[in-house]
């Protein structure tokens, strides 16, 4: 697997595998145990998802070496605050059945995310975290964020696809020297993306799928892309993109499916308010897509 190396040295691997909506707990093992055994090394998870344990379970039948993989789990909305960020990380080590985690993000841009912040760098000086970062956060927020804190974060998880291409976050992240994680590649299938003409007829020029276009149209813009699939062959196909090259007529033809903020806003007062509202108990993942 190939790799990016975040801004303090940390080797990522540049294609992993989402988990969001996959909370029956042996079903979620399952699919981890799969995506090990075919060659994906970065498993991404969330408190907010409720598979943590699953995900343990998967890396210890698994028989990989700790060092050999790369899990990323995030701190929920509830938990982001100076007191209850650490405690919050240990239960989410001991549902994992880790000692550290290799990135640990703040999962949205919510509650008291400067004192989260403060304990998740402490956290990492001591080595229990490899990286820090943050998911959801626009522009402005990153920029804030980055301005008025010791440790730059080494990610931004935000979503991107050919729909939704966030051009200019991604010139800023890079200008920052934060990667880019993509969440949602695929746009959860909608706008019918598996049929789109102009994807489908690069797909063909390159005998490949939809899918292993947009992820190596990500891979090319160095985006690291995490898409969640159940199946184990989806899995494979969704790896076998390091073998072609888009050219400038297809990028230029991707670009023009662009349609800029469509899908959940954290901008959006009425969504800050619903996501301030959920607790960790509650079914988070089933009824919003993050």
């Amino acid at each position: 697997m190939q790799t990016i190396t975040l801004n303090n040295g940390v080797k990522m691997p540049v294609l992993g595998l989402g988990l969001l909506n996959i909370r029956d707990l042996k079903e979620c093992q399952r699919v981890v145990e799969d995506a090990l055994e075919v060659g994906y090394r970065l498993i991404d998870t969330a408190q907010a998802y409720a598979n943590e344990e699953a995900v343990g379970a998967a890396i210890k039948a698994s028989g990989i070496k700790r060092e050999e993989l790369f899990i990323t789990t995030k701190l929920f909305r509830e938990f982001a605050t100076e007191q209850k960020a650490i405690p919050s990380f240990e239960q989410s080590c001991k549902k994992l059945g880790v000692d550290y985690v290799d990135l640990f993000l703040i999962h949205q841009p919510i509650n008291d995310v400067y004192g989260a912040w403060r304990a998740m760098t402490k956290l990492y000086k001591e080595k229990r975290i490899r990286a820090l970062g943050v998911s959801n956060f626009y522009p402005d927020k990153l920029v804030d964020f980055v301005m008025n804190n010791e440790i730059t974060p080494a990610v931004n998880q935000f979503v991107c696809n050919p729909f939704r291409q966030e051009l200019e976050l991604a010139k800023l992240l890079q200008e920052y020297n934060i990667a880019y994680e993509a969440f949602s590649p695929f746009a959860q299938g909608k706008n019918n993306i598996f049929s789109n003409e102009i994807l489908a007829k690069i797909a063909k020029k390159h005998n490949k799928s939809i899918a292993q276009v947009v992820l190596r149209w990500l891979f090319e813009r160095n985006i690291v892309s995490i898409p969640k699939t159940t199946s184990k062959e989806r899995m494979r196909e969704n790896l076998n993109i390091f073998d072609f090259n888009l050219d400038e007529s297809d990028r230029k033809q991707i670009l023009t499916l662009n349609i800029g903020n469509v899908g959940i806003n954290h901008q959006d007062p009425k969504m800050i308010k619903w996501l301030n509202e959920r607790s960790i108990g509650e079914s988070l993942a089933h009824t919003k897509k993050d």
